[in-house]
């Protein structure tokens, strides 16, 4: 059985779209807080999740994804309220950032890992744009405080890479991965 350790319904989602049977089991350990770059940080978060879970279960094949925004060198988690929501999106606007999302899968206890990298373009926000958009409640569980499939689309001026990276779960990566691993989501 293939087995998604998150909670995300965007994750979810994404995965239905390449893996017909997956179980959902959200993975709750104490993330990694840092690491010697962005990238890192996120491939070691995914892997901490996909081996806690697969502790509990050592003979499926179990997914770990952690997704990060990085903006002038700095990681941007998900925001402390909606003044950090503000704050965060004050930063994007009208400036290019990074999303990676590192991914793990554990099978036959082995960790196997990538990451994924996409660059998002936002255009120029005005102080209300940025307050209409908190004010939706959508940005406060987001890291870098915006949804691409949210009320924030029709700021993202362009992304270059993955699409589905953005929304927490790079699907072309992930089947490369399984695939070099001998894992088939059909």
């Amino acid at each position: 059985m293939i087995i998604l350790a998150s909670g995300s319904p965007r994750r979810e989602e994404l995965l239905k779209k390449i893996c017909a049977e997956f179980l959902i089991v959200p993975c709750n350990a104490e993330e990694v807080t840092s690491a010697e770059n962005p990238m890192d940080l996120a491939v070691a978060n995914a892997k901490l999740k996909a081996e806690t879970v697969a502790k509990k279960y050592p003979r499926d094949v179990v997914i770990g994804a952690d997704t990060i925004v990085v903006f002038d060198g700095k990681i941007f988690g998900k925001p402390d309220g909606e003044r950090g929501a503000f704050e965060m999106l004050k930063k994007l606007s009208g400036n290019r950032h990074e999303v990676i999302t590192g991914l793990a899968i554990v099978k036959d206890g082995k960790t196997f890992s990538a990451a994924e990298v996409t660059e998002v373009f936002f255009g120029e926000m005005t102080d209300e744009d940025i307050l209409n958009y908190v004010a939706t409640g959508e940005p406060l569980d987001k890291s870098g405080s915006y949804a691409l499939q949210g009320g924030t689309a029709q700021f993202i001026e362009k992304i270059h890479g993955d699409w589905s990276n953005v929304v927490g779960l790079p699907l072309y990566r992930l089947r490369l991965l399984a695939k070099s691993v001998g894992c088939n989501f059909n």
